[in-house]
């Protein structure tokens, strides 16, 4: 396996505009009596980067599931990177997407050594086994840990890392297989102020590279949203509130209906604030 470039890029636009590498329509998603997910119509490019808002229960994760190919819908269709869900081996899709989340945290062994927790996600494994690396996939894994602050702890025990360095860890390597989409479920959850705005300036910067692949990125708090996004979309107990470019979508009556709550939203120095009126 030989992995060489680190900046990371979706398919080139062709003559109708480029294709949609996140694409839902009417998306149901039900467990038993429980709609986690209701009429779902949601489409994202290549060059956009999402932020999905909402509270506990709102189906952010679920939908996140789906866009990651690991989860299928109950009704409705989903397309990733130009295939239907449903017709194609989503074995062959995972690689094409980059994803961190706690589920995936909490599958990392405390004792795995932090280099490679990154280039086994070539393999897309977790933890280093008998597989074979190259320089290149040796070459990317160190340049994505110095890209995300991490190359000093390269040799340490994940469980020994700062919970901003895990995260951190885990974006690498999200972006190790060179993704076209990469899906970031509440990176910013337990991290302190310090660690919170590292990654936000982290995130913004890889926002901000136009070889950058498309992204999602699934939290509670605006505080969190990375100058450099450019689109929202707003849940509720699985159904949309709002959804479409930020500086139009995201106000304070779209907040409020977000999480039943009147809010004011304000974004000095381009960065989003909410507080309840």
């Amino acid at each position: 396996m030989s992995i060489s470039a680190v900046s990371s890029g979706g398919p080139s636009p062709g003559a109708a505009g480029p294709e949609p590498v996140v694409e839902m329509r009417g998306v149901d998603v039900v467990r038993g009596t429980a709609h986690l997910l209701r009429g779902i119509g949601w489409s994202v490019l290549p060059d956009q980067r999402w932020v999905v808002l909402g509270p506990n229960g709102a189906g952010k994760t679920t939908l996140l599931q789906l866009a990651g190919a690991h989860m299928h819908p109950t009704r409705g269709e989903v397309r990733l990177l130009g295939e239907t869900m449903g017709a194609v081996d989503v074995f062959e899709l995972r690689p094409r997407i980059g994803l961190t989340s706690a589920a995936l945290a909490q599958r990392i062994q405390p004792g795995e050594r932090t280099g490679d927790v990154v280039l086994s996600a070539g393999y897309a494994v977790v933890g280093r086994g008998r597989e074979r690396y190259d320089i290149d996939d040796l070459t990317r894994a160190a340049a994505l840990m110095h890209q995300w602050g991490v190359q000093a702890v390269a040799h340490r025990s994940f469980g020994t890392l700062s919970e901003g360095e895990r995260k951190r860890v885990q974006i690498a390597r999200a972006l190790m297989t060179d993704p076209e989409l990469l899906l970031l479920d509440e990176p910013g959850a337990g991290l302190d102020l310090g660690g919170r705005e590292d990654l936000v300036a982290r995130l913004a910067a890889l926002a901000g590279s136009p070889s950058a692949p498309a992204q999602v990125l699934v939290t509670h708090h605006v505080e969190e949203i990375p100058p450099g996004y450019t689109h929202a979309l707003l849940l509720r107990e699985g159904a949309v509130v709002a959804s479409g470019p930020l500086a139009q979508v995201l106000n304070g009556e779209a907040l409020s209906q977000t999480f039943g709550l009147p809010l004011t939203l304000e974004r000095p120095g381009g960065r989003y604030t909410a507080r309840r009126r």
